[in-house]
């Protein structure tokens, strides 16, 4: 009897194995893509001055990136459900790595520029991928913890990159900061081949031709909401407005294209799953409110607390390693209290920590600050934990890669959006005082004023998500129509 328990465990041990080789793999996916966003920000003034090139163009290495990923994620997942999400997340990891060689030979900026767009198409197919392989790697009572941890990689990767980059930069040259993707890449490619499983047989692969015409339309219609969030720094004019015209249109044929298909890009039944739409909708306010952190932050920092630079990067730094180490915690709550109680207990959370930073005072210094963040960014982890897990455990096998796409894409059009909206709020609120010089400059109480308009804004956009949450919770237990 002992041996025949024995040899049942056997299977279940290199099952659990596997599943850890194939997390691992995953985890090392998004750690690159996450790296590639961070990491090139710190080389554009050696660009700059390398290439001869003035700001405006040289930013472009950094909006290639952003907008390949923002513009494709939702027609990568959808590729994914319909030939397979293996070959996909492969294809993506080997064309990032051939990307990042290109990107460190490249010998002029546009050719740089050109490379990192192509990088970001691979790190599109990782993004939309990594999500929607998780509830075929692990059981689903551990669902939360392996989105914790692809939520901790995300946040290393974040923090990585700036302090990485330097280091690289002074050492070896801005080419660095693309090639250390190389074996990076390599690694990520060897064990995702070896673990990942080849596919789930009482799954079926969406039948059909791949929407064309959709794909098109709303990569255009990202493209241009994008390029209209980001495009005159903060500053709306004529262009802002007409692309913003743009996205509106788009929109409106998009819906009509979706309609008239038999396999359309994305199931528009999909968000009469109103726990589906609240997610999705949660998802972009909270990505919007977290973005003010790292927008108005700074400001306040050295303007209000009078910090110098390398100090205001010190106190910078808890943001991202408080949300690394509550990520893992996070997953651990969300399998044993519930995904969706725990998104609303993230959502309390966040909402408590952005009206105290509303309430920050530079006489209290740099403790202003940290406190309020380190709660704010425990918030922000357990709800992004907790509602990814809640989203892709309810989602059915054919649907998994466009829904983890369209996930991503609420989170990337928050942050575009916080990084516009946010920082025009601090700027109008902040109102720079005239000196002698006749240009603006922002004194510690107009920091301190901006600082306090920002959050109680992002403090107002947090209680519409734990409203939304309290309303996913009281309907979760419902059927809903949409997705499985």
């Amino acid at each position: 009897m002992p041996v025949a328990e024995q040899n049942r465990e056997r299977p279940i041990s290199t099952s659990q194995k596997s599943a850890g080789w194939a997390l691992a793999s995953l985890s090392l996916a998004t750690l690159l893509s996450s790296l590639g966003t961070s990491i090139a920000s710190v080389g554009l003034p050696s660009l700059m001055q390398v290439f001869g090139a003035p700001f405006q163009a040289v930013q472009w290495v950094v909006l290639a990136y952003l907008l390949a990923i923002t513009t494709l994620i939702v027609s990568a997942g959808r590729l994914a459900d319909m030939f397979g999400r293996r070959p996909l997340l492969l294809g993506g990891i080997a064309l990032f790595t051939s990307a990042s060689v290109l990107c460190g030979l490249a010998p002029t900026l546009w050719l740089l520029i050109a490379a990192r767009a192509m990088q970001g198409l691979g790190a599109a197919l990782m993004m939309a991928l990594t999500l929607a392989f998780v509830t075929e790697t692990v059981s689903k009572d551990r669902t939360g913890s392996a989105m914790g941890l692809l939520g901790a990689m995300s946040a290393i990767g974040t923090t990585l990159g700036p302090s990485l980059g330097g280091l690289l930069i002074a050492g070896l040259g801005w080419r660095a900061i693309f090639l250390i993707n190389v074996p990076l890449g390599f690694l990520t490619f060897a064990l995702a081949w070896r673990a990942l499983p080849a596919g789930n047989k009482t799954a079926q692969p969406v039948q059909g031709k791949f929407d064309a015409t959709g794909t098109v339309l709303l990569a255009l219609t990202l493209a241009a909401y994008a390029m209209a969030m980001t495009l005159g720094r903060g500053n709306f004019g004529t262009l802002n407005i007409g692309l913003l015209a743009v996205t509106a249109l788009g929109i409106a044929l998009f819906a009509v294209a979706q309609r008239s298909v038999n396999t359309p890009l994305v199931q528009l039944a999909s968000f009469r799953d109103l726990r589906l739409s609240a997610s999705l909708a949660m998802s972009l306010i909270v990505a919007t409110v977290i973005m003010a952190t790292l927008v108005v932050a700074p400001f306040y920092l050295s303007r209000g607390l009078g910090l110098d630079a390398a100090m205001v990067g010190v106190v910078l730094s808890t943001g991202p390693l408080v949300s690394t180490l509550s990520a893992l915690l996070a997953g651990r709550l969300s399998d044993r209290f519930g995904a969706h109680r725990m998104m609303v207990a993230g959502l309390i959370s966040l909402a408590t920590g952005t009206a105290l930073l509303s309430l920050a005072m530079t006489t209290v210094g740099i403790a202003s600050y940290v406190g309020p963040i380190t709660v704010t960014c425990f918030g922000y982890a357990l709800f992004q934990t907790s509602n990814n897990a809640a989203v892709m455990s309810g989602v059915g096998a054919s649907e998994r890669g466009v829904i983890s796409g369209l996930l991503n894409l609420s989170r990337n059009l928050g942050l575009i959006t916080g990084a516009s909206l946010m920082g025009a709020i601090f700027a109008v609120a902040s109102a720079g005082t005239r000196q002698g010089t006749g240009q603006d400059l922002l004194s510690s109480a107009s920091a301190a004023r901006g600082m306090q308009v920002t959050f109680e804004t992002s403090t107002a956009l947090a209680l519409v998500a734990l409203v939304l949450a309290l309303f996913s919770l009281r309907i979760s237990g419902r059927p809903q129509p949409g997705i499985a």
